[in-house]
Formats: C-alpha cells, structure tokens, sequence
C-alpha cells in the first residue's frame, strides 16, 4: 500500500509540469541503456556489476536513501552528465546527448523547474515509479 501510495504521488508530483510524461517509453530507454549494468529490474545486480569499482545504484531505494523524496534533480543530472560518476575508472555513461531533443521542464522535488528533454524525462518518470 506504501509502495503505491508512494508511486501515484511521485507521478502526480512530476506528471504537475504540464509536458507530457510517459513511464512505458521510459521503461523502453532503461531496458535499451540502463539494464546492462543496474539489471533489469534496476536492483543493481546485473554480471556487468562484478566488473565496475563502484557497484550500480539500486535504482529502486533512491527515494528511501533521500528521506523518501524521489531526488528528481540528482538523477536527471546523473542522466545528462551534469553530475558525472565515476564507476568503473571512467564516467557512467552518459546518456543526455543520445536522448537529445527540445528542452523539456520537469519539476523538481524542491518544486522548481529543471530542464532536460523529453527522453530523459520519460525515463525519470519511469524510475520513479520503481520506489520501493
């Protein structure tokens, strides 16, 4: 009940930025670039994990490790390479310039905007309904 109390506000929260969200297109990116190294059920585990320094996020507990608040702006910036990570020596990958297209606003947790492009806020939305 926690789970989908949590999952609709989250989509209610990023779904309030007027731009068309879609989590099904977003769960599509995530399987494409995604998947390989943080699984397919984005727990963190996939093999690829064994071979990085730093072992993938377990993209389903974000909310929970930031006092329950999904970290929107963290993960778009992770995403676009605003906020880069080292994981295996080098960068994650970035996906920002593959997923470019007109800047798109999303809300941000603090209720501000916070510009990415359509992609990328497709696969936010879809990340977000992930929280456990």
């Amino acid at each position: 009940m926690k789970t989908t109390l949590f999952s609709t506000a989250a989509l209610v929260v990023l779904s309030s930025s007027g731009f068309a969200q879609d989590a099904e297109i977003g769960q599509e990116s995530f399987q494409k670039y995604c998947a390989a190294c943080h699984g397919i059920e984005a727990r963190g585990d996939e093999p690829m994990a064994s071979i990085l320094v730093q072992k993938p996020a377990n993209l389903r507990t974000l909310a929970a490790l930031n006092n329950g608040t999904f970290p929107i702006t963290r993960v778009v910036m992770r995403i676009d390479g605003r906020d880069p990570l080292v994981a295996h020596g080098s960068m994650m990958p970035i996906y920002g310039h593959i997923f470019d297209g007109t800047d798109t606003p999303l809300k941000a947790e603090t209720g501000q905007p916070i510009m990415t492009n359509q992609a990328t806020v497709d696969l936010v939305t879809y990340l977000s309904t992930l929280q456990e």
